[in-house]
């Protein structure tokens, strides 16, 4: 019998649809029956439980596996609007933050604002600058936030600068500059209680460290000043009483070693070069072939003139090298005009390059630039500027007295 049952368990199938009936033999007796009823009825049950297991197991991975890719698309769909929003604060900051509060990506408070502008992925470090530059509250509340990011106990001022100008970049605008570094002041005194009388020692000397760089390492500037004279201009500045010499000594040679650097967004980010500018601002160009003005944010660097279509863009929309070019102020329907032309050849094109709107970057076609200034006083600045920064090549000198020299001869 034990051997009759174990040929039974032969047919064993995992299938509940699997037919129960087999041969039985003819001489079980009632008893021997009833067992064979219950294993069978048994074995159905264990059937129907394994089925109902596959179903709640298919169940639960598809729910799985609906789970992830739900997650999956929310995560992809999530990541694609913070770049949207980045790309957006990149051309327009407080557009680009309204964005990113609107679609949950940002919290509406100065905390959380500050902490993205501070870890600064895909940010533009103008944009930044400017937008912790602005006067509405929300905006000053996130510049303290921001500020108070940055730790800079047992930093000297300048270890502290380099860190605090590697976050943003300085904006151009007077208040802008001022709210930023009376900020910069007052968490330095916090972080370094005793340094100095006040945080107007700290603002004064903030600057004139910042002023320093330039001098030292802005080739158009010729005096380059001492730190017997960094010194002298100093005095006084703390609360009436003069700051240890070793002190302003060392912020001097620290300057003079390493010059501030300013961090570029990308490789192809040039707007960063630009720390420290002889000039910049708005002006009207008149166009190359189409003769039509276009206003563009110019920047006076490097004996170079580039001009921007934001103040944001990454790259500039054209670079004109000054070399060997000269400046003069026109007449023009628009006011307060100058010109950029190659003396003694004016038919010649300026050697110089711009950004096509397809992202191509060609030779500029301009035989000479014309220039509008807001105002006469802005010409003047502008062309005294460009009048500093234009260089000469000696070779250019040579060229020119031989090119005279042939013309002369010819004549003769």
């Amino acid at each position: 019998r034990r051997n009759r049952g174990s040929s039974y368990f032969d047919h064993y199938h995992p299938n509940p649809s699997f037919p129960l009936s087999c041969t039985v033999p003819d001489d079980l007796t009632p008893e021997e029956q009833q067992e064979l009823e219950n294993i069978r009825r048994r074995k159905q049950e264990l059937l129907e439980d394994i089925q109902r297991l596959k179903d709640e197991i298919a169940e639960v991975t598809s729910e799985i596996e609906n789970l992830g890719s739900t997650e999956e698309r929310k995560n992809m769909q999530r990541n694609k609007q913070v770049a949207m929003g980045r790309k957006k604060f990149n051309m327009d900051p407080k557009k680009g933050i309204q964005f990113l509060i609107e679609n949950d990506l940002l919290k509406n408070t100065s905390d959380d604002i500050a902490q993205f502008l501070y870890k600064g992925e895909g940010l533009n470090k103008t944009a930044i600058g400017d937008y912790l530059g602005e006067r509405d509250d929300l905006n000053i509340q996130v510049l303290h936030a921001f500020v108070e990011l940055h730790e800079f106990t047992d930093l000297n001022l300048v270890q502290a600068l380099r860190q605090f100008l590697w976050s943003f970049r300085l904006p151009g605008e007077a208040q802008k500059i001022d709210r930023m570094m009376e900020a910069f002041a007052q968490r330095y005194c916090q972080c370094n209680s005793g340094v100095f009388q006040s945080t107007d020692t700290c603002y004064i000397l903030s600057f004139a460290i910042i002023m320093l760089n330039t001098s030292l390492h802005n080739p158009n500037v010729k005096d380059k000043p001492t730190v017997e004279r960094f010194i002298s201009m100093n005095r006084g500045i703390n609360d009436g009483g003069d700051l240890p010499e070793d002190l302003l000594r060392n912020l001097y040679e620290s300057i003079k070693n390493e010059p501030f650097k300013i961090p570029e967004d990308d490789g192809n980010d040039l707007t960063h070069t630009f720390f420290n500018p002889d000039r910049e601002g708005w002006l009207l160009k008149l166009g190359g072939r189409v003769k039509t003005w276009k206003r563009r944010w110019f920047i006076l660097t490097d004996n170079c003139l580039y001009y921007f279509e934001y103040t944001t863009d990454k790259e500039p929309r054209g670079i004109i090298p000054l070399e060997n070019l000269s400046i003069k102020e026109v007449e023009d329907k628009k006011p307060n005009c100058f010109e950029l032309f190659i003396p003694d050849n004016k038919d010649q094109v300026i050697k110089a390059c711009k950004t096509e709107a397809d992202g191509r970057v060609v030779e500029g076609n301009h035989t000479f630039y014309r220039i509008s200034a807001p105002t006469a006083e802005e010409k003047d600045e502008w062309m005294n500027s460009i009048k500093a920064a234009i260089s000469r090549d000696p070779f250019y000198e040579m060229l020119a007295a031989r090119k005279k020299k042939v013309s002369s001869m010819k004549r003769h």
